[in-house]
């Protein structure tokens, strides 16, 4: 939004996030060439857990995108992406049960989901509107302070949701992966092949909070320049 010596600090944060990108491009790459044993799509394996889990009620729906797979609350759906829906992959199973984890934390009512559904419209709205504010705030007077300080309270939000995040996607795979394993989906290389997959995906949620935390700090830094 706006440059000066601060942005250093974004630096290694932006090395890597990058390379948490990479990671889990590349990662995902490599075993969605690795066929599982089951023979099962994604499309499968989603149905089969879901009906297990006493979820039959939530639909499976496919997705445009490449990894844009997600579990919708709200309309209780759980779609996969063009890379997972129909693959037989390794890396498709493995991150369709990672959402298949996420609609179980939401049947069980896991703490931190719930947590973080909650804070969702904080969360929108802080990250919409929290660095206009800031900026207008800067360049204005005196009376620029309250617009600062208005923005970094909105942002506080959007750096919670990214922080509460975390417990509940490193939740989801460890799910997964116990789905994929004591139910006989994966094989044991298999499921450790899908572990890597979950790892290297994780880290792009600790990358992102990684950035939240950071911009919160640069953002303080320049309010406290105004005083």
């Amino acid at each position: 939004m706006f440059f000066d010596s601060t942005m250093l600090l974004l630096v290694p944060v932006m090395i890597f996030a990058f390379w948490a990108q990479s990671r889990v491009k590349s990662t995902f790459a490599k075993f969605s060439k690795v066929q599982a044993s089951s023979g099962m799509t994604g499309e499968d394996l989603a149905v089969r857990l879901l009906r297990d889990g006493g979820l039959g009620d939530v639909k499976v729906e496919h997705v445009a995108g490449e990894l844009s797979d997600h579990y919708d609350p709200r309309s209780r759906v759980l779609r996969l992406s063009d890379s997972t829906h129909a693959s037989r992959s390794v890396a498709a199973l493995g991150v369709t049960a990672h959402e298949v984890g996420h609609a179980i934390q939401h049947k069980e009512a896991f703490a931190s989901f719930q947590l973080r559904q909650s804070i969702v419209p904080v969360a929108n709205i802080g990250s919409t509107l929290a660095f206009p504010l800031f900026l207008i705030g800067m360049f204005m007077g005196h009376g620029g302070k309250f617009l600062m300080d208005l923005g970094i309270l909105m942002y506080v939000g959007a750096v919670a949701f990214t922080v509460v995040t975390l417990p509940v996607e490193f939740n989801a795979s460890s799910r997964a992966l116990a789905l994929l394993s004591n139910r006989g989906y994966l094989v044991q290389s298999e499921t450790d092949q899908a572990r890597q997959v979950l790892r290297a995906a994780a880290m792009t949620y600790v990358a992102a909070t990684a950035m939240a935390v950071v911009q919160l700090l640069r953002l303080l830094v320049l309010r406290g320049q105004r005083d």
